[in-house]
Formats: C-alpha cells, sequence, structure tokens
C-alpha cells in the first residue's frame, strides 16, 4: 500500500491529523505523520495520548522539514495583527505565517490544507488572505479557499471555517463550494444540507446527547428553580434560548431570574425595553448600545415613579448610573448557561471561551453538555482521549476543527493528486 507523508504543524489536539489520516485511509493508503509541531503544552499531551507522539513545541525552533508529500497547518490569524499595524500585509516578516513560509521553502510539499476562521477571508479589508494567497503562488502553489458549514457534513454545529487548499505546479479540480449553511441554529431545519455536503444524513443535536451524564452536569437547583419559576414550568420553553443582559430576541435576562434580587413587573418591563431601545440609532451608533439619561428612558417609557424605579435597578445592580447616565450591567458570565441548545436543531458554534456553559434541557434535566458532547459536536470519535480537566478539554474542543469536514477537503485534494488510473499515487516526497 502506498503510504502518505505528512507535517502537522500548529497541530492543537490533532483534528486536522484526525480528518487527514481518515481521508487517506479512505483511498486504503497509510498515513505517516513524519512531524508534528504545537506550543501548547495541554494540547501536546493530548495529541500525546492519542497519536502516541509527542509534538514539538514552537515552530519557530524548527529548522527544516524532512520531504514529505502534504503540509496541513490550522495557523492563528491573529498573528497578522502586529505586523499590520506595523507594516502593512504586502510583508509577512514576524508573523507566524512566515514560518510556515520558512519551513515550506526548506522542503516543498505536493501540497497543503490550511484551516482558520472565517474573519480571514474580511481580515484587513482582505489584505490579510490576497497576503497569504500571493505569497504560496510565488511558490508554485494553486490557491483556493472555501468557506464551510460543519453543519453540511454530518455534524450539528453551525459552524463556518476557512479552508484554503493548494497543489506544487498544477491546476486542480474541487467539488467544493463555499456554502454558509444556515443563517443561525435557530432557522435551521432537519434536512437542510448543502447540495455540496459531505454528508446526506440529518444531524441535530438529539443525535450527539448522551443518555445518562454524571449529575454534576446539571444546573444547580438555584438556577433551575429560577427557571422554572419564570417559564411557569414550561422547561421545553429552554430549546433555543439565550441568557444574555444587554440584548432581547429569543433571550432571558438576570432580573427576570431575579438573580441579583427579585424584580417588580414594571421593572422587568423597563429593563426589556432598555435593552432595546438604546441599540435605536436616535440614540447613537454603538452595536449594543449607548448609555442613557433619564430624560432620553422617559421618551420610551413613561411612568410616575420612573426615578424610583431606575433608583431600584441601580441598588439591585441591573443597572450602573455612569456620569448622570443608565447602562444595564453585563452579567452575562454570572450565568451557568449562556446558551440552551435545541435538541431538534444545530447548535451554535463552539468557542474556546465558553464551551462549558452551553445548556441543553434532556431527559427532564437542566444541564451542561459534556466534554464527550462537545466532542461530538466537533465529529471526534468516541475513542478519542479527552484532557480530564474538563475546562481544559471544553476549551481545546472549541479551538479544534470538524473532523468529517476535514476529512472531506482532504479526499478531494487526494483525488486531485492521482491525474489518472495509470499514474502511481502521489510522487516522491
Amino acid at each position: 500500500m502506498k503510504t502518505v507523508k505528512f507535517i502537522d504543524l500548529f497541530a492543537g489536539i490533532g483534528g486536522l491529523r484526525l480528518g487527514f489520516e481518515q481521508a487517506v485511509e479512505s483511498f486504503g493508503c497509510i498515513p505517516d505523520c513524519l512531524l508534528s509541531s504545537e506550543i501548547d503544552r495541554d494540547a501536546r499531551q493530548v495529541y500525546q495520548a492519542n497519536f502516541s507522539e509527542t509534538p514539538q513545541g514552537d515552530i519557530k525552533t524548527i529548522s527544516s522539514l524532512p520531504p514529505h508529500h502534504i503540509l496541513l497547518a490550522g495557523f492563528p490569524c491573529q498573528s497578522f495583527s502586529y505586523a499590520g499595524k506595523k507594516a502593512g500585509f504586502g510583508d509577512t516578516r514576524g508573523t507566524l505565517f512566515f514560518e510556515i513560509l520558512r519551513l515550506i521553502d526548506s522542503q516543498q510539499p505536493q501540497a497543503f490544507i490550511f484551516e482558520n476562521v472565517r474573519g480571514l477571508v474580511t481580515h484587513d479589508q482582505g489584505k490579510t488572505i490576497n497576503t497569504i494567497r500571493q505569497k504560496m503562488q510565488d511558490r508554485g502553489y494553486s490557491f483556493d479557499l472555501f468557506l464551510l458549514n460543519s453543519s453540511n457534513y454530518g455534524v450539528p454545529q453551525n459552524r463556518v471555517r476557512a479552508y484554503m487548499m493548494g497543489v506544487l505546479n498544477q491546476t486542480p479540480h474541487f467539488n467544493l463550494v463555499s456554502d454558509l449553511g444556515a443563517k443561525d441554529s435557530h432557522s435551521y431545519q432537519s434536512g437542510q444540507l448543502s447540495l455540496f455536503s459531505g454528508s446526506k444524513t440529518p444531524c441535530t443535536v438529539r443525535d450527539i446527547l448522551e443518555d445518562n451524564p454524571p449529575q454534576h452536569y446539571d444546573c444547580s437547583a438555584e438556577f433551575t428553580t429560577a427557571l422554572r419559576t419564570f417559564l411557569k414550568g414550561d422547561l421545553e420553553k429552554l430549546h433555543g434560548v439565550r441568557l444574555i443582559d444587554y440584548r432581547g430576541g429569543n433571550s432571558i435576562h438576570s432580573w427576570e431570574l431575579g438573580l441579583r434580587g427579585d424584580c417588580t413587573p414594571q421593572e422587568i418591563d423597563l429593563m426589556n425595553r432598555l435593552i432595546t431601545k438604546r441599540r435605536h440609532k436616535v440614540f447613537g451608533q454603538h452595536q449594543d448600545g449607548k448609555l442613557l439619561t433619564k430624560a432620553q428612558i422617559a421618551s420610551f417609557y413613561t411612568h410616575p415613579n420612573l426615578a424610583q424605579l431606575l433608583a431600584s435597578l441601580v441598588d439591585k445592580n441591573y443597572l450602573q448610573l455612569i456620569d448622570d447616565k443608565y447602562k444595564p450591567v453585563a452579567g452575562n458570565f454570572s450565568f451557568e448557561v449562556y446558551k440552551f441548545l435545541d435538541p431538534d436543531k444545530i447548535s451554535v458554534t463552539l468557542v474556546a471561551s465558553d464551551g462549558n456553559r452551553l445548556g441543553v434541557y434532556y431527559g427532564g434535566r437542566v444541564r451542561r453538555i459534556t466534554p464527550r458532547e462537545a466532542a461530538r459536536l466537533q465529529g471526534f470519535p468516541d475513542s478519542f482521549q479527552l484532557h480530564p480537566n474538563q475546562n481544559k478539554a471544553y476549551r481545546q474542543l472549541g479551538n479544534s476543527v470538524t473532523i468529517p469536514v476535514v476529512k472531506a477537503i482532504a479526499q478531494e485534494l487526494l483525488l486531485n493528486l492521482i491525474p489518472t488510473a495509470k499514474t502511481p499515487f502521489l510522487g516522491k516526497p
């Protein structure tokens, strides 16, 4: 069997590698990772547990790469920020992407796969991605970029990421089309899959939930009681609800739950109007709304005791008074859960900062999703060993890639490295 030799840079916990290896094996070939690199010690620990290999540390300490077929790299977009302020994106020196270029120059692979956040496409008015494209084309590579949504590839997560691929001295054809998928997790309908998706099987949150996770994932009795009271006992109404203090819509707020002290119906009505009205353009352009004076609040909320209501809300710490202007106290991290997933829809994007505060009402329990469920949202098999520290596991999974998406794009790349049925698969690295 043919061996496909590859390099895994900015490896994280190994998501790119896992998806790529699955693709290689689907062609009846043997994947062989010659070198991996990851600077985070906790990620290296998980990588070693799953691949029996400890990645090298800082990429800057790697002088050159061994001969290989394909380079994988999930490099961080943030590395461009400093260079952009100082020299613009025509110069990649000082960025982590420069380290990739330096190593490619030491040993050119036949092809590459890069992964990044979708914001890379518009970063610095498109200068960043244009620089990446130009630098790769200067080295003889084709350059294709696809924005793909994980929900189109058999996992119930509304996650859009940028995937870049290229082949040396070739003009490949990829049967992939950028598809952002559902506008949000609420608008997703079961069976709503892309025509170009890698999976034709509808998948919802219900499919990744554990039947009986440990009790310590349950929300506290106090928090659950507050939710039950507000929803008048109908906890089914939690499906798809956000818990957030500076937005309206399908949300529950701290003052409605009485988390800092019970509020009267008038105080609740005032707060709900305030967080909506303060975002109106008449009060300014700030995305999350402006601080408002009592007179401005009175323009949309008329009440003979407005001053007393405002004072009470300040005393309970639902409002702050700053230079005679009122601002909601955004205590979103005080909620045990910031978003309740709908079992019959798809999940919002799993992110590193608060993956441990995604919740679900399922099987009569109000609880947080487990690390294993978070891993399933990313398409990791249950055999994949997660970090023993749960908070670190959530963070690592939020930073990772979706395995079935990587497998699908890697299969497309590998197909382009088989020119004809009579030509040997891949060349000599």
